[in-house]
């Protein structure tokens, strides 16, 4: 089966979330999301064995899809970032055997987990690199005696770096507030860097603004989720996103060209 090819850049669309949080809104029918957010252009979807293994036949060969390889307990056992527990879930060969373009894992920088994401991460970029296959790492800073502030630009940076040493080819990490601060993020990552969402923001605006200062600050895209199909519009909020990352938009050029209010 033919790789397709993600150019490192645009709209991820996450759907990984039910994975750790069970029943969650706006992931109810993940075959409703993946209809709109294709439709509407996203430039890859990320998400669990199950989505892709269900809904093969509208993922592979049809829109580049990365698969997670990598999870802890439910949100019913442990906190997010508060991990005792990381575990390689699924094999670099259970991913090539479902013909996905890429995958993920996490780097959880400062948490208990640490050196557990760090090891997985080392093996599956050595499990990916006979066929060059994509290896996203999302790197984010744990909150721990020598991180007080997770969303720390040094933090952040340090998070990413690692990420790239360890040898990933694209690095997912968290806005650092402000264009200039998140530059220096992504000044010392080689690889491309794409913001996480995380939670669902308050607005619409507030999440573009969010992608409109990571652009500018040399970010190359997003990996969202929540804000995005957990809004009233998901596919217009995909078109608004690729204004901004792939038009350099402003966010009132691109809420007005997707048709937001």
């Amino acid at each position: 089966m033919t790789r397709m090819n993600f150019s490192n850049s645009g709209v991820v669309v996450a759907m990984d979330h039910a994975r750790t949080l069970g029943a969650v809104d706006g992931l109810e029918d993940p075959g409703v999301v993946l209809e709109r957010v294709i439709a509407a252009g996203a430039d890859a979807i990320m998400t669990s064995y199950g989505v892709i293994k269900h809904y093969r036949s509208r993922l592979i060969g049809q829109i580049p899809t990365f698969l997670r390889l990598d999870g802890g307990p439910s949100i019913y056992r442990e906190d997010w970032l508060k991990y005792n527990e990381w575990s390689l879930l699924h094999t670099v060969e259970d991913a090539r055997k479902l013909g996905v373009d890429g995958v993920c894992v996490m780097g959880f920088m400062g948490g208990v987990v640490e050196m557990r994401t760090y090891d997985i991460v080392a093996r599956v970029v050595g499990d990916c690199a006979g066929d060059r296959l994509p290896v996203m790492v999302e790197a984010l800073p744990c909150p721990a005696d020598r991180i007080p502030n997770p969303l720390d630009v040094k933090a952040m940076a340090s998070a990413s770096r690692i990420a790239f040493e360890l040898g990933a080819d694209i690095v997912k990490t968290y806005y650092t507030g402000s264009a200039e601060s998140f530059r220096k993020v992504s000044s010392i990552c080689p690889v491309p860097v794409m913001i996480a969402g995380g939670a669902r923001m308050d607005s619409i605006r507030q999440a573009l603004e969010v992608v409109h200062g990571s652009v500018a600050g040399g970010g190359k895209g997003v990996v969202f989720g929540r804000n995005i199909w957990q809004s009233n519009n998901p596919a217009a909020v995909v078109r608004a996103l690729s204004a901004i990352i792939k038009k350099g938009s402003s966010v009132d050029d691109a809420m007005k060209s997707a048709a937001l209010s």
